[in-house]
């Protein structure tokens, strides 16, 4: 599959429309506990892509931090509060209703009458622990449990190792190998944070001889 980055005049606008849906659920789980957000991986450094002729559109990732440091909330009742919120809110936004996978709840603007997805957000509920380690929460739909689960190392360093890489003038390098790598991507379950954190282990990898 060929992919092609999306122009940021293009996806700007609607992830400004995705903004506002978000304060929305800001809005309507007030009651039950405040949340802020980040857009991360490719959407936070425009290099969204897209498959060229394709029917899948772009994504967007973004992780929600909920405020609960009493731990009043179970990772169910969270991860319910907010999917509740989001299909609340989402048609007037022209998403549809949101669906609960293992990491993240996907939420996406369909064209049913040609059958494409014109595009989608990802969003993860992340804590960050105190050793700088993060954790999402995980659905198993099997057990039909949630749980709080570590993420593996390699997302934990990333940040670091972007620095350097930009740093060194690396930047472009990550830009062509994200491309290749979704181009010959053939995991249809692998999402874009997946696939942005393997280039960046990858090009430090690469220039760094870790």
């Amino acid at each position: 599959m060929k992919f092609e980055y999306v122009p940021k005049s293009e996806f700007l606008p609607v992830k400004n429309k995705l903004v506002e849906l978000i304060h929305r659920v800001q809005d309507e789980v007030r009651d039950d506990f405040t949340f802020r957000f980040d857009f991360i991986g490719s959407a936070s450094r425009n290099m969204i892509t897209r498959q060229v002729n394709g029917n899948i559109g772009y994504d967007f990732d973004v992780d929600i931090r909920v405020n609960d440091p009493e731990e009043n909330y179970t990772a169910k009742e969270i991860k319910t509060i907010l999917r509740k919120a989001f299909d609340k809110h989402c048609k007037s936004y022209g998403y549809d209703y949101g669906e609960d996978s293992s990491r993240v709840i996907t939420i996406k603007v369909k064209d049913t009458k040609n059958a494409k997805i014109i595009h989608s957000c990802d969003l993860a509920i992340v804590h960050d622990c105190d050793d700088g380690r993060q954790q999402y929460i995980r659905f198993n739909k099997k057990a039909n449990t949630y749980t709080w689960e570590h993420l593996p190392k390699r997302f934990s360093q990333l940040s670091e190792r972007i620095a350097a890489i930009k740093e060194n003038n690396l930047w472009q390098e990550v830009r062509d190998l994200y491309l290749e790598k979704k181009c010959n991507n053939t995991d249809k379950n692998k999402k874009s944070r997946s696939i942005f954190a393997e280039t960046i282990n990858e090009v430090y990898q690469d220039n760094f001889n870790e």
